[in-house]
């Protein structure tokens, strides 16, 4: 009997449970949830309470209030059965994670500036082409000779046998034949520089590119696009001199109103193959450089990675890109559009700017004209864009006018609130140098134009497409992330997160 009053007793210490405090350590909290996870509701109706009981909660505040005596029941239960899940696969470590050692490190900084001396050689031999070609100096020297030809004519027997066999070519006879030793000395000399400074291009560039190679400096894939471009220097010779040959040819003399130069297609594709090259050199040198700027600072076109990284995922920011790349390309083609104005002597007619005879456009027979036809029916009047100066400069016009006007466009963005917003300090920089050299060469082609091709306007005019073009590509280097290896190497060294 007394033991039933007593345990009723104990009910209302039990019913009578105090509102939660708030905890002040989170232990508390994670003790408090494991009181109620292993406390089943029926253990605790059935506990018994015992006078001077430990606490259930030893540290902290009480789980139950203040004063609160409710202990462990003596019976445990049993946790239910857990689930057992499949071990997760394991991931691919983090570039952080990865040591140094197993890491490929990006080019080291000589190896972007020996690219860049060589694109400084691929422009001097460019504007040392276009001395040549304006002084008639290219037809001068009449064997190739990728060797031997290295030493010019020593003595007065080797000066004459080479005067003796320029005799004997077109030009000479139609156009030179007044020359004398003097004369053919100094187009001699200027076409043997020309053919000299591209000797030394292979040299300078093939030679550490080897030893780069060997010494594992520079990793295979890239290794592999620079002996590409390697194999472009030796065809780039091939290929000038089956330029000069066409300039050498006797059936220049049967043509009538003929002039012995060289195809204007085949010199494009030499102006071309050269530009192809300074640009492969130029934008490798220039993206090495930038990446190895970026693992020493973390920086990237002036913004830390992480920023450049969600800059560039902007869809403003892609059209942006995309939009230089097609703005590139058309630099490109009118570069090359003028190899056709220089080849065919075009900008020796219509010497005005920016009419042409007093129109803005020629006259429609002048810029078809049927005598370019190559068939009978006279249908393929489309060659007057190859072959009628008139249409090659019209052209050439054209072309340089849509290129202005694109690079104002890309100049007029970098003032735009919007754009302002998001571009890199680097993008903006780049830009804005594009437009400037874009104002000098037009001023250049005008000034070349109205002064009849004065030799140092032209072959600054043809230096001022090059160095548009080096414009362009900084910008889109600026635009470029920095490179597998690069990001790599800079986790690796614990610099800075770039994720």
């Amino acid at each position: 009997m007394l033991l039933a009053v007593r345990r009723a007793s104990c009910l209302p210490s039990l019913l009578k449970i105090q509102p939660l405090r708030p905890l002040a350590h989170p232990r508390v909290l994670l003790r408090f949830a494991s009181v109620k996870s292993d406390v089943p509701r029926a253990a605790l109706k059935a506990a018994s309470v015992a006078k001077d009981a430990p606490p259930l909660v030893t540290k902290g505040a009480p789980a139950f209030g203040k004063g609160s005596n409710v202990v462990k029941p003596t019976s445990t239960a049993t946790s239910p059965p857990q689930k057992q899940y499949p071990p997760r696969p394991t991931e691919k470590p983090s570039d952080a994670s990865v040591p140094p050692s197993a890491v490929q490190p990006p080019p080291p900084p000589v190896v972007g500036i020996w690219l860049m001396v060589s694109s400084v050689l691929v422009l001097a031999v460019v504007v040392v082409g276009g001395v040549t070609r304006l002084t008639e100096s290219g037809l001068s020297i009449t064997q190739w000779r990728p060797i031997t030809g290295i030493l010019p004519p020593l003595s007065q027997e080797e000066w004459d046998e080479e005067f003796t066999k320029y005799k004997a070519t077109p030009e000479f006879k139609m156009l030179n034949h007044s020359a004398t030793l003097d004369d053919f000395k100094r187009i001699f000399s200027m076409e043997w520089s020309h053919r000299i400074l591209g000797r030394l291009i292979g040299v300078v560039f093939v030679a550490p590119l080897a030893y780069f190679t060997m010494s594992k400096k520079i990793s295979t894939p890239l290794a592999i696009k620079l002996w590409g471009l390697g194999l472009l220097i030796g065809a780039q010779g091939a290929l000038g001199w089956y330029m000069v040959k066409s300039g050498l040819e006797d059936s220049i003399m049967e043509t009538p109103g003929a002039v012995p130069r060289v195809s204007q297609y085949r010199l494009a594709a030499h102006l071309g193959l050269a530009f192809a090259l300074y640009a492969g050199m130029f934008s490798t040198g220039m993206a090495i450089i930038k990446d190895r700027r970026f693992v020493n600072t973390g920086m990237s076109s002036g913004l830390s990675f992480s920023s450049f990284n969600a800059v560039m995922e902007n869809p403003l920011m892609k059209r942006f890109k995309t939009y230089t790349r097609v703005l590139t390309g058309l630099v490109l083609l009118t570069a090359v559009s003028g190899a056709f104005v220089a080849g065919l002597d075009a900008g020796l007619v219509y010497n005005e700017w920016p009419l042409m005879g007093g129109r803005l456009v020629p006259p429609t027979d002048e810029l078809f004209a049927p005598a370019y036809a190559k068939n009978e029916a006279k249908s393929d009047v489309w060659w007057n864009i190859f072959e009628n100066p008139t249409t090659v400069q019209f052209d050439h016009r054209m072309l340089a006018t849509t290129t202005y006007a694109g690079m104002a466009v890309l100049f007029a963005q970098t003032f735009r609130p919007a754009w302002r917003a998001i571009l890199p300090p680097l993008v903006v920089t780049s830009t804005r140098a594009a437009f400037a050299m874009a104002n000098v060469q037009v001023l250049l082609g005008i000034s070349t134009l109205l002064y009849l091709v004065p030799v140092p306007l032209a072959a600054s005019h043809q230096a001022g497409s090059i160095l548009l073009l080096s414009t362009m590509l900084q910008l889109l280097v600026a635009l470029r992330r920095p490179g597998a290896a690069a990001r790599a190497w800079r986790n690796a060294m614990n610099k800075s997160p770039t994720s």
